[in-house]
């Protein structure tokens, strides 16, 4: 990549940074929903801030939300505040179910496309380290689900510019984990998810967002543990 095509990725990430992470647009995350102006919430994550935070569904904990619809992240303090939001990779195929023993082919790359899907749930997330001893934080460990870092390799200049790209499409392209930018997850996930427990809530794409609560009502945290 040229030092211009890098640059030019480089303030095409910022741009998305500022449209989609703005001090405003956070503080305007925070203030939707009925809880504070009796208004309807907008988007798919409005809507589950709103639940979650009237229902104290993250027990105090830091949580984030993932909107795959979106392929964006934002990540909340205990309280229910927004800190900051980015654009995400996620895994190729769309779906919201993990694919029976694909966390231990994730182990070796060998996952099949119609594999890579991202699930949606409700997960109780530990900060750990995958075999290569990268810090990451943990989702699902059974399943090898977690969010990271943008890694080192022949492909990370090509993720980069997907990351830049406003086509969702673009953004669907990891095995199935939640891999954000490095500077992000370093100032953001790292000190706010990445010291003890947190809720992360993957939001479905092939089912209402109600299921998320509904289903989450009746079963258990989806947990990290191993």
């Amino acid at each position: 990549m040229s030092l211009v095509h890098r640059r030019s990725v480089t303030f095409a990430l910022a741009a998305l940074f500022a449209a989609a992470g703005s001090p405003a647009a956070l503080a305007h995350a925070n203030a939707s929903g009925p809880a504070a102006d009796g208004s309807t919430p907008r988007t798919a994550t409005d809507q589950a801030w709103q639940h979650i935070v009237q229902a104290a569904d993250h027990r105090g904990l830091p949580f984030a939300i993932v909107d795959k619809q979106q392929a964006l992240l934002t990540v909340f303090d205990g309280r229910g505040h927004p800190i900051a939001r980015t654009p995400v990779l996620l895994g190729l195929a769309p779906g919201d179910d993990i694919t029976p023993g694909v966390g231990q082919r994730a182990q070796t790359g060998n996952v099949a496309p119609q594999e890579r899907t991202t699930p949606a749930g409700r997960f109780e997330a530990e900060p750990g380290r995958n075999v290569q001893g990268e810090d990451i934080v943990w989702l699902d460990y059974d399943a090898a689900f977690a969010i990271h870092r943008l890694r080192p390799g022949p492909s990370k200049q090509a993720r980069e510019q997907r990351l830049a790209s406003p086509r969702l499409a673009d953004r669907r392209v990891s095995l199935g984990c939640v891999v954000v930018p490095v500077p992000f997850y370093e100032n953001v996930i790292a000190p706010v998810l990445g010291r003890g427990r947190s809720v992360v809530y993957v939001l479905p794409e092939t089912r209402p967002l109600q299921t998320l609560f509904a289903r989450a009502d009746t079963l258990p945290l989806r947990t990290a543990a191993r």
